[in-house]
């Protein structure tokens, strides 16, 4: 997953989140909204290797779903935005307006 994330291969990634949410999603709890959160952390076990992963943080005009802090400081932040039934595009639509790189962009007066 982390290797498709890298490459910007949403198709890979999208199907890799799928099959992980049809095969290891409780029936109950399938349509829950934590449950693709819980999908995320199980594809992705190979990024907290190189990345500090958190989740729901403050970004811009909203709360970005997860957002990975590379340890080299040279490599990118990976700004993670999930959809229930929309394309990548959307998600990404989603970062670019509610400006979540702006969380990177430094303080007022600094």
């Amino acid at each position: 997953m982390l290797k498709a994330t890298l490459s910007c291969d949403t198709k890979t990634m999208a199907a890799i989140l799928k099959f992980a949410h049809d095969t290891e999603s409780p029936i109950l709890e399938y349509n829950n909204e934590v449950e693709p959160a819980a999908i995320v952390n199980l594809v992705y076990p190979a990024a907290r290797d190189r990345y500090r992963v958190e989740r729901e943080n403050k970004a811009g005009e909203g709360f970005v779903d997860f957002i990975f802090y590379p340890e080299n400081k040279r490599e990118d932040v990976i700004i993670l935005e999930l959809k229930v039934d929309s394309t990548p595009e959307e998600a990404i639509q989603q970062i670019k307006d509610k400006n979540y790189a702006l969380r990177f962009k430094g303080k007022l007066g600094a």
